[in-house]
């Protein structure tokens, strides 16, 4: 498989001589006459090495570079520049850049250049993989994306990670609540300590109890050794209860005293140990709904949320959904060493459209599938699995998705995209299609029209 660059550079010339010396050595190579078009490429695929002009149309190679690393933090970079740019060269290496070139280019200098980017490009991959390997790195940018209610739901994280405070994570499955829940904890003063997550719905109701508290010989048919429990495993750091909502009422009860008292008492003891815990609860249920009910304690209910973040689902995130199918193919492109580096803009638009009932997790099995299967560069349509698509739509429907592309690429929000397509297609289509085609109802088209001042 050859590998891919992109080269960013205003003179025609020397743009076509390099794009031609590199295929001629057997890289894919794609160019770009400005900064703009060179990142609008980059939101479609991923580039082993971009090339770029110390000076480009609109930006220097400074402002184009921390761009570029807003899409993909670990890209490896080199500038071309004349001796007069040197200056600006140098801070472009300050930044991060790999290395620079001077002008006249010389062949082989560039080529050998490239060649070492490359390697260590290799090489930066090994030690993300080795690191994802033994659980390290839940940063800030382990949550992907740039939608403004994520990042201002990561703006409310980092106030409260040093907090004691409990914190109520609220979304739908597959959402990455225990993602959010291992970024507090380990941005917070107890990272150096232990973080156990607990999936409240998995455990028998007859065991939760020996699982969390643990167990003293004899307590129980079957208990041959005493046991500690999690929450013990847990001192000093941070509990996470995923699934809290499908707690019985019984444990409801058992699980105040410890959120009130910090105390622990196995299963067998009449003794209570003292442990220092956070917690960082989850579910997809509606609390309140069930604190109506009956089948929430509203006690429990308000011990567990001083802190609530409700995490957007993906459909609400679209905007996020270019650059989360990117980090999966490049994260399964590298575990499973296969060739794929991109997605075609018709795969793209099909993903971008399609409303993840499953959320990340759905996109990230997807990709994963994807990836795996591809027989080529980009990943198609055809190889996403059946279901994974967009409404009906009328005939011309590549002309919607070369819309979507584009809507892409400029980077709408939902609400603007939604505006625009509706004002791009009021003449041509009747309000049923075009109510299918966003993925909402009539009266919902109709309250965004009213919204909006737009006339039917």
């Amino acid at each position: 498989m050859s590998k891919s660059l992109l080269i960013v550079e205003h003179e025609e010339s020397l743009r076509e001589s390099l794009r031609q010396m590199f295929v001629d050595d057997g890289y894919f190579v794609e160019t770009s006459d400005s900064a703009e078009s060179g990142l609008g490429l980059l939101k479609a695929r991923f580039y082993d090495v971009i090339i770029s002009d110390v000076q480009l149309p609109g930006m220097d190679c400074v402002e184009f570079f921390s761009k570029v690393k807003e899409e993909t933090p670990d890209q490896v970079f080199i500038v071309i520049t004349p001796s007069a740019s040197i200056e600006t060269a140098k801070k472009a290496l300050k930044a991060g850049a790999f290395d620079f070139v001077m002008k006249p280019v010389i062949s082989d200098e560039i080529g050998q250049l490239v060649r070492n980017a490359i390697r260590h490009r290799t090489l930066l991959s090994q030690n993300l993989l080795l690191r994802r390997e033994i659980g390290k790195d839940f940063d800030f940018s382990s949550i992907i994306g740039e939608n403004a209610v994520l990042q201002s739901i990561i703006g409310q994280v980092k106030k409260v990670v040093d907090s004691r405070s409990n914190v109520l994570l609220l979304g739908e499955t597959g959402t990455g609540k225990e993602l959010f829940a291992r970024v507090i904890h380990n941005n917070s003063l107890r990272r150096d300590m232990p973080f156990i997550p607990i999936n409240c719905s998995a455990i028998p109701e007859n065991l939760l109890e020996s699982e969390l508290f643990g167990h003293l010989k004899g307590a129980f048919t079957g208990a041959i050794a005493a046991k500690k429990g999690l929450f013990a495993e847990a001192d000093g750091g941070t509990v996470f209860l995923d699934e809290i909502g499908d707690l019985s009422i019984s444990f409801q009860v058992k699980l105040l005293r410890v959120l009130e008292d910090q105390m622990i008492r196995p299963v067998g003891s009449n003794k209570a140990a003292k442990v220092d815990l956070r917690f960082i609860s989850a579910t997809n249920r509606d609390l309140k709904a069930g604190v109506e009910k009956g089948t929430f304690r509203e006690d429990l209910f308000y011990r567990i949320h001083a802190i609530t973040l409700q995490i957007p689902p993906l459909r609400e995130r679209r905007d996020d959904i270019p650059m989360l199918a990117q980090y999966y193919l490049h994260l399964y492109a590298e575990e499973l060493q296969t060739p794929v580096k991109g997605i075609t803009p018709e795969a793209l638009a099909v993903i971008c459209t399609y409303d993840w009932p499953g959320n990340v997790r759905e996109l990230q099995n997807v990709i994963e599938r994807a990836v795996l299967i591809a027989e080529r560069d980009n990943i198609d349509v055809s190889d996403l699995p059946e279901g994974v698509g967009v409404s009906e739509m009328p005939a011309s429907r590549g002309q919607d998705e070369d819309f979507l592309t584009a809507s892409l690429r400029k980077r709408l929000t939902i609400d603007n995209y939604t505006k625009e397509f509706i004002m791009k297609y009021e003449n041509t289509y009747n309000e049923q299609q075009i109510a299918d085609m966003l993925g909402i109802t009539r009266k919902s088209l109709w309250e965004r029209r009213k919204k909006w001042g737009l006339s039917r």
